[in-house]
């Protein structure tokens, strides 16, 4: 036993998460007419989500197309000051030069996704780490290395997709993948489905645009369920997964701890096949066609 360790990891402590840095961000929404609305935040998502709804947005936008506006342009600033004067700015500029802002943002931020190589391995690497030292939605402590997800995407891609969404200069804004469910053979039909998306790459629809290719590309295998795995305090995830169409399946207490704290975990189902026969074997590879008719559809 010597040089062995007898014990388990040490717990992560509340000190081991990395503060996010404090921002702000200024903004323009997209009506339905055309028109555009400017304002500030700093917290993107939870102001696109509010003008959506009608729940704290706006008068404007509630009553010029609320679920339907769209994020138009998006500028990060370095705190609450900033933002006022940009956002103040901003609307001072004549509307062609809020539109050409628009086409530029939309241009700069036009997300393709594709299937990944192990050359992507450091840019996922660096996007995953961002949550393993920032937030819940991994248990992992570790930081993984370049290598380590090189050899991830390589050995994914033996049986499952591994995709990831590239912005025209080379920005990894996103990926998902799915790994085997459980090693045993009964459970050969299943996968778990695992989806990142960079924290700035807000409201453009991307993690619905990565799951519904990634779920057809394993629906076209022949897998018949895709589970993914949840903690418990990610309300987003849980309310992401309930609009793709998964369906809570239960909830495992106290299975995780991280950062000082005890966390659950949730387990949703999506069924990509049904029925009660025996199923054909799991294609692992599918022809080149059947992919880029996918990823066409996504990349519309």
């Amino acid at each position: 036993m010597s040089g062995k360790s007898l014990r388990g990891p040490a717990p992560s402590l509340a000190d081991a998460c990395q503060p996010v840095p404090e921002t702000a961000w200024v903004y323009l929404l997209r009506c339905p007419d055309g028109s555009l609305y400017g304002g500030w935040t700093n917290d993107l998502a939870r102001r696109l989500k509010a003008h959506r709804t009608g729940k704290g947005g706006a008068k404007y936008t509630k009553s010029h197309g609320g679920p339907a506006v769209r994020l138009a342009y998006a500028e990060r600033c370095a705190d609450k000051s900033a933002a006022l004067k940009r956002e103040a700015a901003i609307k001072k500029l004549p509307k062609a030069e809020k539109e050409a802002l628009a086409a530029k943002w939309t241009a700069d931020n036009r997300i393709t996704i594709r299937m990944a190589t192990p050359a992507d391995g450091a840019a996922v690497a660096e996007l995953y780490n961002w949550y393993v030292l920032h937030g819940t939605q991994t248990f992992q402590y570790r930081l993984s290395t370049a290598e380590e997800y090189a050899a991830n995407i390589a050995g994914v891609l033996e049986k499952a997709p591994f995709l990831v969404a590239i912005t025209p200069d080379g920005r990894l804004q996103g990926f998902a993948c799915a790994h085997p469910w459980h090693s045993r053979e009964a459970y050969a039909w299943n996968v778990e489905a695992t989806i990142y998306c960079a924290p700035d790459c807000i409201g453009q629809g991307l993690g619905k645009r990565l799951y519904t290719a990634l779920l057809e590309l394993l629906r076209m295998q022949g897998y018949y369920n895709a589970f993914a795995i949840v903690t418990g305090e990610n309300k987003a995830s849980h309310e992401f997964h309930k609009r793709m169409g998964f369906t809570k399946s239960f909830v495992e207490k106290h299975s995780g701890y991280k950062f000082g704290r005890w966390l659950d975990v949730v387990y949703w189902q999506y069924p990509l096949r049904t029925g009660d026969a025996p199923p054909e074997p799991v294609r692992y590879r599918l022809t080149e066609a059947e992919v880029v008719s996918i990823l066409k559809k996504v990349n519309s």
